[in-house]
């Protein structure tokens, strides 16, 4: 398995490790539970070390992102920051990415680690524009201070002006003395916060800096496990479970980053423009248990008559609501709010209602 720069501090805290996509990673220190509370309330520092990072270069860089993603990057000024898709021939997503703006000619692209080599090809693959790519996964390494105490603990540590940076947006600077980081607002529990992508060699001592600044807040390591179960909450789709490569982004409810915007001609375009017009046959819907139960990711949806009507792609007890909450793809017919739907526990039929995300208000 690969390792991040933080590994060893992980194992040292006693963190719960196990692999995913391919690294060491924590899963939970003490409690998914307690963690995901931790952040809601105060403040948690997530090691996401292991996503992707590519650089893309040159005078044709936007003409190349406006034809291989789904969002519209021309709207994207130096300092802002998009959420978007690479979407594939056939309409699906090849993956979802956050895309930096970072100088007027020059982007940054973070992808999901269980992608990076998929995305890697994908780019390369299509890039008749000839913009200068370059692989910077393993040189980076990144930190989410995450929770409504953050923006106070990582302020102690730089003279970037924390509350200027909006949401989706982003600042180039020092933090902990001399390190040179990126500080992105775009994060992904929905409690507020940074992300921090620093050198490798800085990520000891940022590591420590934090800690130190985070202990009269109560900071705590969080592991994968709560991340999951707060992004969920927020409704936010995670790669793999809520969309692949055989889901469109009109069906994952991602109509807002596709853009039919005049003059920007990307894959599939022609395919899913045709979908927004016609409809989707499926939709991908939040939805609440009434009867006590936890949905799980494969579980199948019924109606009332035990006909399937679709499947679950997420699922959890709610720490915040101490529910059954979960997402997943319906029929179009069942997916308007407050439709009654049902979940197939284990030959269990269990009542939910399809409500809109977040979960956590």
């Amino acid at each position: 398995m690969k390792t991040t720069p933080f590994t060893e501090k992980h194992i040292a805290l006693g963190a719960k490790m196990h692999e995913f996509a391919g690294y060491n990673m924590p899963i939970e220190y003490s409690g998914i539970i307690d963690e995901h509370m931790t952040v809601c309330e105060g403040v948690g520092v997530f090691d996401v070390s292991h996503m992707g990072e590519f650089w893309v270069e040159g005078e044709k860089a936007l003409a190349f992102l406006q034809r291989i993603t789904s969002n519209d990057v021309s709207s994207l000024s130096v300092g802002k920051a998009q959420y978007t898709c690479f979407p594939n021939e056939q309409g699906g997503i090849v993956d979802d990415l956050i895309v930096y703006r970072y100088e007027v000619e020059k982007y940054l692209l973070v992808v999901n680690a269980s992608n990076i080599e998929k995305d890697w090809n994908w780019c390369v693959h299509h890039n008749a524009e000839g913009v200068r790519l370059k692989n910077a996964s393993d040189r980076i390494a990144q930190l989410a201070v995450q929770g409504p105490k953050a923006i106070e603990v990582l302020q102690s540590l730089t003279d970037i002006n924390l509350k200027e940076i909006p949401y989706y947006a982003f600042r180039t600077g020092i933090l902990a003395g001399d390190a040179k980081v990126i500080l992105s607002n775009t994060g992904y529990t929905g409690a507020g916060g940074f992300e921090i992508y620093m050198y490798n060699a800085d990520a000891d001592k940022i590591w420590d800096a934090v800690f130190q600044a985070g202990s009269a807040y109560g900071i705590k390591p969080i592991g994968l496990g709560a991340r999951d179960t707060l992004r969920l909450e927020m409704g936010y789709c995670l790669y793999g479970n809520d969309l692949n490569d055989s889901t469109s982004p009109l069906e994952a409810g991602l109509g807002w980053i596709t853009k039919f915007s005049e003059g920007k001609d990307f894959i599939s375009r022609p395919l899913l423009e045709k979908q927004k017009q016609e409809g989707v046959r499926r939709k991908l819907v939040g939805f609440e248990m009434i009867d006590r139960g936890i949905p799980r990711h494969g579980y199948t949806l019924m109606n009332a008559n035990g006909e399937t009507i679709g499947v679950v792609t997420s699922g959890t007890m709610s720490p915040t609501r101490k529910i059954g909450i979960g997402m997943g793809y319906v029929q179009t017919a069942y997916a308007p709010l407050g439709t009654e739907i049902f979940v197939d526990m284990r030959g269990r039929k269990l009542k939910a209602v399809v409500v809109k995300p977040p979960f956590r208000k």
